[in-house]
């Protein structure tokens, strides 16, 4: 019983720690080194912190592709940020709820471009009703936050390996946004709430980010990070403790660009920039390995 409670505490403690880090970062996006000749893709890139991050890239003179399932909502970003940056991101249709809008993005980035050094796995849909589905008939968080971004990287696996063989010494990078919640239950999907669907999705991705670099850390840095708890205009006056949005693309920016996350592969980033401790559970390489091949079994028969 003493090392339930003990646990309990430290757990408690963790999630105190990544919410309100009550400190500001000692490295910022004027850290980034220079990103000319690099191509980066990033999901959700046409708001909140998936917009910021391609602004800073931008800045970096980074090739940046803005993946979002809107052009128009992507255009408006994209036009946005050129006035501000003079650089301009090139827009990639894609829809993380449907896995064959994933093939058709990876088919067109593939036709387009030779290597990719980043993968902002930064998209996602939060607390959505229980009755929306995926286009593949999936939990929509599921089938976007999860499985959507598992496809993307499985697909755009060959030209990550080869941007790997290319340059040996700047492996490309895999970074996943995600927060760490509970996925131990195993209850039936109608009895979790939104919120808990979402936490099992976000979730998901720390174990997945976990098992790439597993399979492939020799070849492929894998990192995933919590962004922090942000201040949006719609709680801004509610809850002033909370992160502006710039704050938020902090350990994705830093975990994507900076030299030191070479030495990260496996790890979990917490606000800001500092190391995380993971549950047990999900360092457990046979979680890992049950849910990746599970994944793989979802998405074999993609048309």
């Amino acid at each position: 019983m003493f090392a339930v409670i003990i646990n309990f505490v430290n757990d408690f403690l963790q999630g105190i720690n990544e919410l309100f880090p009550g400190r500001k970062s000692s490295w910022t996006a004027a850290d980034m080194p220079d990103q000319s000749g690099r191509v980066v893709i990033v999901t959700g890139g046409n708001a909140g912190i998936g917009l910021e991050t391609v602004k800073q890239l931008l800045l970096k003179n980074a090739t940046v592709y803005m993946a979002s399932r809107s052009r128009q909502r992507a255009e408006e970003a994209i036009v946005l940020l050129e006035k501000e940056t003079g650089r301009r991101a090139i827009f990639l249709e894609l829809d993380l709820a449907s896995l064959a809008s994933v093939k058709n993005a990876v088919d067109e980035f593939t036709s387009k471009e030779e290597h990719l050094n980043v993968l902002y796995n930064s998209g996602g849909v939060m607390a959505t009703p229980i009755n929306k589905l995926s286009a593949d008939g999936f939990d929509l968080q599921f089938g976007t936050n999860t499985l959507g971004h598992f496809y993307l990287t499985q697909l755009l696996m060959p030209i990550l390996l080869k941007t790997s063989a290319i340059n040996p010494n700047d492996k490309p990078r895999d970074v996943s946004t995600d927060q760490l919640l509970d996925i131990a239950r195993r209850t039936r999907r109608r009895k979790l709430s939104p919120l808990q669907l979402y936490a099992q999705s976000k979730t998901a991705n720390i174990i997945l980010s976990r098992e790439l670099a597993r399979r492939y850390g020799d070849k492929i840095i894998a990192i995933s990070l919590h962004p922090g708890v942000l201040r949006t205009e719609l709680i801004s006056h509610i809850c002033p403790m909370f992160h502006p949005t710039w704050m938020g693309a902090l350990n994705q920016l830093y975990a994507g660009t900076s030299p030191e996350a070479m030495n990260l592969n496996g790890k979990y980033l917490i606000p800001w920039v500092r190391l995380g401790k993971l549950p047990a559970t999900l360092e457990d390489p046979t979680v890992g390995e049950k849910l990746w091949g599970s994944l793989e079994e979802l998405v074999k028969n993609v048309a």
